[in-house]
């Protein structure tokens, strides 16, 4: 006899582009929206009654229609919006998880001056949002930050690890440290200035690690979370990644030429791999 235990389904990859107009210009966001319920669906599956079935066609025309009438400025309140029309609309849900991703559009630079309905997209970098609310419950908003590339050229050291008969590694007190962070912090209350605290984050985040004079990718992964936790009052946890990308240092001798940790190659992979999540003492 088969019970279905867990089960959640929704539409992914929903792909919204949003212009305000205002008289001294334009803002544009591009946001990648996915929508996930939970409830009372287990009829659909043991006997193919679809009677309490939100088609995921409708929640990709939810999205629409609801960022049409939002007065959300970021993408936590305009999730936070979907979650409660989703709910409100539909009881058979127990409980809606929206997440947003973002690309980051900038006014473009004329003279010195931001034009105001022209944008450039400066990186690959992409802001992200995870909010979760159950029927009559808490709001859970989880945000971050993904493939923050970031490199630096010294005070970078990798010494005093464990040697054995297959380590080939040497020792380095002046090496680069190049990431990709994906950040995702978890903020205590529902209600905040969102676009500002991820502003203050992300500064402290590169400040730490461009002054942080580093044993390791996992000593400046911690300071850059002690960093958020003590500026940051209202996040109450924090998870880093952080790929070590490596910059392998050329033998050119063979040419006749000394490399005084200057000449490098790039590799993608494989590359190490560190991640740890810090939340506050208590």
């Amino acid at each position: 006899m088969a019970k279905l235990q867990e089960n959640r389904y929704g539409k992914s990859r929903v792909r919204l582009a949003r212009v305000r107009r205002h008289a001294a210009g334009n803002d544009f966001q591009e946001w990648t929206v996915e929508v996930l319920l939970r409830g009372d669906f287990a009829s659909c599956f043991s006997d193919g009654d679809n009677s309490k079935i939100l088609p995921t066609d409708t929640m990709k025309n939810t999205v629409y229609s609801v960022a049409r009438d939002s007065e959300a400025r970021c993408m936590e309140d305009f999730a936070k919006e979907l979650t409660e029309f989703l709910l409100r609309r539909n009881p058979q849900v127990s409980e809606a998880d929206v997440s947003v991703s973002q690309k980051d559009w900038e006014h473009i630079h004329i003279q010195g001056e931001p034009h105001p309905t022209t944008f450039v997209q400066s990186s690959n970098e992409r802001q992200t949002t995870s909010v979760v609310r159950r029927q009559n419950g808490e709001l859970r908003i989880v945000s971050g930050l993904e493939n923050l590339v970031i490199m630096k050229t010294a005070d970078s050291a990798f010494a005093g690890y464990i040697k054995d008969a297959l380590t080939t590694l040497p020792e380095s007190t002046d090496r680069l440290f190049g990431t990709a962070v994906r950040a995702r912090w978890t903020y205590g209350k529902a209600g905040a200035d969102f676009p500002l605290l991820r502003s203050e984050i992300r500064d402290a985040l590169l400040t730490v690690f461009a002054t942080h004079k580093s044993e390791s990718v996992q000593h400046t992964l911690y300071a850059m979370a002690q960093s958020v936790l003590q500026s940051a009052r209202e996040v109450a946890d924090i998870e880093l990644r952080m790929p070590n990308l490596h910059c392998l240092l050329v033998d050119l001798s063979r040419f006749g030429q000394d490399n005084p940790n200057e000449i490098f190659m790039p590799i993608d992979e494989p590359h190490g791999y560190i991640e740890a999540r810090i939340s506050r003492e208590g």
